[in-house]
């Protein structure tokens, strides 16, 4: 927090909450340096030293209170209780928590919109497929239909009943998924995977949205 920033409706640099560190008794353990998200103390010499003291949140004494040797000191808490008083702050405080609950509230529904998008979104679809495989390039025409475009066919499995009869034009099964290479929806290209299936008189046995 900057010295000119306010504290519930009192300038920051009128309230005197900050750390001080007797550096006699430091042992330069570092738990402050590491503990405060406000860059308060710097380790300088292998000594705390509150650089930043009017960075310190107004009431915060966790410095303090995880210092191993009690080398962290704080003022009295009736110093905060009674600049409350002086200063009529609940007002402030009032209505700074509503505007607090008001922007939570919209973040909410910003955070649940954005999951029902995402749950409407189609990232991966499985296919089963029969018929003659033998002598069709079916692998060769699926390369070419996803060819610089950012969607895959994966987890392939082809099963024929013997490799005379994958020759000899007895019906086989494949099963494959589509999928996005960047998560995005599928449901664009679909039409292009059956329009695939078709032209190479196959059976579309099944697809499911996974």
């Amino acid at each position: 927090m900057a010295k000119d920033e306010m504290w519930h409706g009192i300038p920051r640099k009128d309230i005197p909450w900050y750390p001080t560190v007797d550096v006699e008794t430091c042992i330069g353990c570092t738990l402050c340096y590491t503990t405060c998200g406000r860059g308060v103390c710097e380790i300088p010499d292998n000594k705390a030293v509150p650089v930043n003291a009017m960075s310190c949140m107004v009431g915060c004494s966790t410095c303090g209170t995880v210092c191993p040797v009690q080398a962290i000191t704080f003022p009295e808490r009736d110093l905060i209780w009674k600049l409350e008083r002086e200063h009529r702050i609940f007002k402030v405080v009032r209505q700074e928590a509503k505007d607090k609950m008001t922007k939570q509230d919209a973040l909410k529904s910003r955070a649940a919109a954005a999951d029902d998008a995402v749950a409407k979104l189609t990232t991966r679809a499985r296919f089963e497929v029969a018929g003659e495989f033998g002598e069709k390039r079916f692998l060769i025409q699926m390369e070419d239909l996803i060819k610089e475009r950012s969607y895959d066919f994966v987890n392939l499995r082809l099963e024929v009943p013997t490799v005379q009869g994958a020759t000899q034009k007895t019906p086989s099964f494949m099963s494959f998924e589509v999928t996005s290479t960047e998560q995005e929806d599928i449901q664009s290209f679909l039409p292009d995977v059956r329009d695939l299936i078709r032209r190479n008189g196959l059976t579309l046995v099944s697809e499911n949205k996974l």
